[in-house]
């Protein structure tokens, strides 16, 4: 079942929650925030493409490391309130040079 564009449900800020998996091993890489014009460009080059919280920017992922993630499918869930991008990654996700983001556990 495919999901249309104008049925995604952005936060108040006009963002979405979008979780990064590794296509082949399913590993769990990182986790960003896409608004509509990220989302177009990832559709659009391929790539993912996210915005920035912090910088309060659109950012290629792998612009400046060259870590690019080459985007395979998205999958929309039941809510319409997340997404979930299945990808090939050059490189490290994390910016720590790890491979995935999730790489500590909670303690206590």
């Amino acid at each position: 079942m495919s999901v249309l564009e104008s049925e995604i449900q952005y936060d108040e800020r006009g963002l979405i929650p979008a979780i990064v998996q590794d296509a082949t091993s399913r590993a769990v890489l990182m986790m960003a925030y896409m608004n509509a014009e990220s989302l177009r460009l990832t559709r659009e080059t391929g790539e993912a493409t996210f915005w920035s919280r912090s910088r309060n920017e659109i950012w290629r992922k792998g612009a400046t490391s060259g870590n690019v993630l080459r985007v395979r499918e998205i999958w929309v869930d039941c809510d319409a309130d997340t997404l979930l991008l299945l990808v090939d990654a050059a490189g490290p996700a994390c910016h720590t040079g790890a491979v995935s983001c999730f790489f500590r556990s909670l303690s206590g």
